[in-house]
């Protein structure tokens, strides 16, 4: 009998490590992006990258309320913040523009700068979330030059069930989630509603004050985030699935002054708001094919606004730090579909073809609304996936597509150019997977991946900084990967291993070069977006997670990581550290109490060519009480050693913190 795509025995042997039934079975399935054909579920070990999910008991286990703060226990990711007081995610040096965030598979970056502010994402009615990295499937669509990031939403396993949590912590930060679904013979629906609030974060206490910033509650960093989400699903007979669904988030945020008085701004963003409504469905066309499809419209609308000073009570209209009339109003709209069709006609092969569209718009617009720019563009994607079964324990994952950019208007109140033309990309890939044991795996990957330029990095003259480029193309990368997962440890079988050594090389990398000399961005020394960069990227990723006694359990990650600026050495990449580590230990004592502990070390990162920031080690502690099965009480003090610490040059990190979180579920 020929063996099945998916080696079952590995699933299932390392999902009774790696995740409870409860987790993995509330997972939508509709919206997972695979490689390696029709794996078992979501909550189960990865089996196209090492270290690539992060899961819902991780997501509590760890008390991960963001997005980006979730997917940073993973290896190979980790976090900064920049001027605007967003959250951003490097993964191995790749940043939010080269590697799209997706939900259910629909994406959701923002389409003027490809850039996503992971902070605003709450992580509440999230199932798990896929990390791909370097080689990933080509469903995923243009511009996952290093990876992709897919937000899994829930899905209902009961007639009726939910979980509703609150929770408060230091700088009168207030949360609250409900989350309810219902499952039935031939439908189901899932709905969810958070709030997080908090009036900002403390300031460690051996923070020097300056001019900006005088200590204690960070200046304006308050925040206030509120999301809705619904899903209504039906599965008639035969296994088709048909789902529509819609989230609304609604946010608002001060971004905090630089603590550098030469580089503050004094700036708030009054809407931070983004819906999205998509449909999936999956059809069986006879016993071999099935057809995929997904539609979606996205939309976001935000509006920052620059001040003369720390009062907040005076717009600022010119000169540095101000945007035009003191009010700048984005509104990006996308709208698309994806049509995927899954073949098994032939034996030991599963062939998937995918066709995209994507239609983005951005609409720029003053205090007065008046419409400083308008920007369109059209992606096309066609791509070929096949996974053959080469022998009983090996497998073969081959991949190809082929992206196009069309612009469709440009309009700039400030410069006049005519449509620019047409450009495409071609991404390549291979992956061989094989099965050294029914608990262990090995994997080589190559990938040529692109990214096409984003509406900004064409366009945008950044406060009359830079000149225009809208002839610019895009970049390239090529990613290797050589890894491994199992369990080798026989007097430890409890324990996942993983290991992964990769290099990257990206090609046409899109940087900020003068014009015509100069030492700053300025309009008397412009800058301008072009294809001049050759970088390089190498490292090397180990991970370890189980059960080492009855009632203890340990986990933990290590990244060494190696950048190189190939076409100017003496340029340095900036925003990642070389080093990374997170440990983590949790003890169970009786029934009720578990007690954990958790490190954090990331060494120095340079943020600019003259200036790095020094490294820091972090921990955490958090108790964990449950009086009956459906009640938990947690306690959680974040960096207990009130470390002064940052990630970007001028915007200091929370010092010493707690929470307390009450959870339910029904």
């Amino acid at each position: 009998m020929k063996r099945p795509l998916v080696p079952r025995r590995l699933a299932l042997a390392c999902a009774a490590v790696f995740s409870p039934f409860a987790f993995a079975q509330q997972v939508f399935d509709l919206g997972t992006i695979t490689v390696t054909g029709a794996r078992a579920a979501v909550g189960e070990m990865p089996q196209d990258q090492a270290g690539s999910l992060v899961t819902r008991r991780d997501i509590e286990q760890f008390g991960r309320d963001t997005v980006g703060d979730a997917v940073a226990l993973l290896p190979g990711v980790t976090l900064s913040n920049n001027s605007r007081n967003e959250q951003l995610v490097y993964l191995r040096g790749y940043d939010a523009r080269q590697v799209p965030l997706f939900i259910d598979g629909v994406p959701v970056y923002v389409p003027y700068d490809g850039y996503v502010d992971f902070g605003r994402f709450g992580t509440g009615d999230i199932a798990a979330i896929q990390v791909a990295k370097g080689f990933s499937s080509i469903a995923y669509g243009p511009n996952a030059l290093g990876g992709a990031i897919n937000l899994v939403s829930r899905k209902p396993v009961k007639a009726f069930e939910g979980d509703a949590r609150l929770g408060l912590g230091s700088g009168q930060d207030r949360l609250a989630s409900v989350n309810v679904g219902t499952r039935q013979t031939l439908w189901y629906a899932q709905a969810g509603v958070s709030h997080r609030e908090a009036d900002g974060f403390r300031l460690s206490s051996d923070f020097v004050p300056t001019a900006t910033e005088n200590g204690g509650l960070r200046n304006n960093s308050d925040r206030r985030d509120n999301k809705v989400s619904l899903k209504l699903g039906l599965t008639p007979a035969g296994g088709d699935e048909y789902t529509l669904a819609y989230t609304r988030q609604d946010g608002e945020k001060g971004q905090p002054p630089s603590t550098d008085p030469s580089a503050a701004r004094y700036w708030r963003w009054p809407d931070w708001d983004k819906e999205s409504l998509y449909f999936v469905s999956s059809t069986a066309l006879g016993a071999a094919e099935k057809l995929k499809l997904r539609l979606y419209h996205d939309s976001f609308d935000n509006e920052v606004d620059s001040y003369t000073d720390a009062s907040y009570s005076t717009l600022k209209t010119s000169g540095r730090g101000s945007v035009s009339t003191g009010r700048s109003i984005y509104h990006d709209r996308s709208s698309g579909g994806a049509i995927e069709l899954e073949s098994r006609r032939w034996a030991g092969q599963l062939l998937r073809a995918v066709l995209q569209q994507k239609s983005d718009r951005h609409r720029e617009l003053d205090a007065d609304d008046v419409v400083g720019a308008r920007y369109e563009d059209t992606l096309r994607s066609a791509g070929l996936e096949d996974l053959i079964d080469l022998a009983p324990d090996w497998q073969l994952s081959l991949g190809a597509a082929r992206h196009e950019l069309r612009p469709d208007a440009v309009y700039s109140s400030s410069s006049r150019y005519a449509l620019p033309d047409t450009q495409g990309a071609t991404n390549l890939q291979a992956g061989l997977f094989h099965d050294l044991t029914p608990t262990d795996r090995t994997y080589l990957t190559l990938a040529r991946k692109t990214r096409l330029p984003t509406l900004k990095d064409r366009y945008s003259q950044r406060l009359g900084n830079y000149v225009e480029n809208p002839d610019l193309g895009a970049e390239t990368s090529l990613n290797l990967e050589l890894g491994y997962q199992g369990r080798p440890l026989a007097a430890l079988p409890g324990v996942i291993v993983e290991a992964a050594a990769f290099r990257s090389k990206v090609d046409d990398k899109i940087q900020s070069v003068f014009v015509a000399g100069g030492s700053s961005c300025s309009p008397n020394t412009p800058c301008q977006m072009r294809n001049v960069g050759e970088a390089r990227v190498q490292g090397l990723e180990l991970g370890a997670r189980g059960s080492v006694l009855p009632w203890l359990d340990l986990g933990g990650n290590l990244t060494a990581m190696k950048q190189k600026n190939l076409s100017n050495p003496d340029v340095r990449l900036t925003g990642v550290p070389d080093r990374k580590l997170f440990a983590w230990a949790r003890a169970r004592t009786g029934a009720q109490w578990s007690w954990q502990a958790t490190a954090e070390y990331e060494s120095r990162r340079w943020v600019s060519d003259t200036v790095a920031l020094g490294g820091w080690t972090v921990f955490g502690l958090k108790a964990s009480w449950q009086p009956a099965p459906a009640l938990t009480l947690e306690a959680a003090v974040d960096n207990v050693g009130d470390k002064n610490y940052a990630l970007d040059a001028g915007f200091p990190a929370a010092g010493r913190s707690w929470k307390a979180d009450l959870r339910y579920v029904f």
